[in-house]
């Protein structure tokens, strides 16, 4: 196994993130997916200078190589051809073309430099974009074409980076595709906790799935997430942690159905990245969704994020 640098003695930030511009692909007009919110997140948080520049990473698209660990072949090889079915575009949300393509695969690999980023600091890594979570071993779905933290997560495990992952999904939909690819896998622990009566209609079974009625609040939400945090870790030791930070929990959000405040999203963080700290155990985050009609709300929770990751590690 690669070894690891020690926080202590690497001059290397310990919070990272990785972004490119190919992350806020073009869309028709009025398409109800808020792309442009990854490019103005960047700016924002160069702008306010929530971390150094050297902190900041280009990312390098994945494989295919990298996508066939979680994917099908013939599913990835009509990606890559352009050979999807007009039920598959209609499924993943968006008009298909070549630089979709490229788009996701970047995605994929910005959270595969993430997990190697996380571990040489034994820190945080944040990519600006990612949690395609819905993304299932054969299929596109939801805004999602490759699987960007199951790809990470069976690199990193195939590489023997480490022997152990697991993935909090917090987004207010479940993450039934990371729970379709990872079902039965002893090396890859599956979190979910998202709104009961949301998307995805079927859901898939995660090894441990909260679901939430229409309107919790800060105090219930935050609650079940320090039991479920107790469960998990008091029978599993993983070496590494992926974190999908959706913001669509928001009261605010127009798909989300829960009633957090922005602020409580942010506690939700905070309360992740410290038992996450506590435990020592690295954390490679994906932004996730966020569907409120202001976009300032969407933006605002995302650099929470990010500061959050500041603050417990910094």
């Amino acid at each position: 196994m690669k070894k690891h640098l020690s926080s202590e003695t690497s001059c290397d930030p310990l919070v990272t993130a990785l972004y490119s511009d190919c992350f806020a692909h073009p869309l028709p007009e009025g398409h109800r997916f808020p792309m442009a919110k990854y490019s103005l997140l960047a700016e924002q948080l160069k702008r306010e200078a929530i971390l150094e520049d050297r902190a900041w990473h280009l990312p390098e698209p994945a494989t295919e190589l990298d996508a066939l660990r979680v994917h099908e072949r013939d599913y990835i090889q009509r990606l890559l051809e352009g050979r999807l079915s007009t039920a598959e575009i209609r499924q993943s949300g968006f008009p298909f073309d070549s630089t979709l393509v490229t788009r996701e695969l970047t995605i994929a690999g910005a959270s595969i430099q993430a997990a190697r980023l996380a571990l040489d600091t034994r820190a945080c890594s944040l990519n600006v974009a990612g949690g395609t979570h819905h993304a299932g071993s054969s299929r596109p779905e939801g805004f999602c074409l490759l699987n960007d933290m199951a790809i990470a997560a069976a690199k990193a495990l195939d590489e023997n980076w480490v022997q152990s992952v697991l993935i909090i999904d917090l987004d207010v939909h479940q993450g039934n595709g990371t729970a379709e690819i990872f079902q039965g896998n002893p090396k890859v622990f599956t979190f979910s906790m998202h709104g009961a009566h949301n998307f995805p209609l079927r859901k898939a079974q995660s090894d441990l799935d909260i679901a939430l009625p229409d309107g919790t609040r800060d105090s219930e939400y935050l609650q079940a997430l320090e039991s479920a945090l107790e469960q998990i870790f008091s029978t599993q030791s993983p070496e590494l942690a992926f974190y999908q930070s959706g913001v669509d929990v928001l009261a605010t959000d127009a798909l989300g159905r829960l009633s957090l405040s922005r602020e409580g999203c942010a506690r939700r963080d905070r309360m992740v990245f410290e038992r996450l700290k506590q435990l020592d155990i690295p954390v490679a985050v994906s932004m996730g969704g966020g569907y409120s009609p202001k976009l300032s709300d969407v933006l605002e929770a995302h650099m929470n994020t990010f500061r959050e990751a500041v603050r417990v590690w910094t």
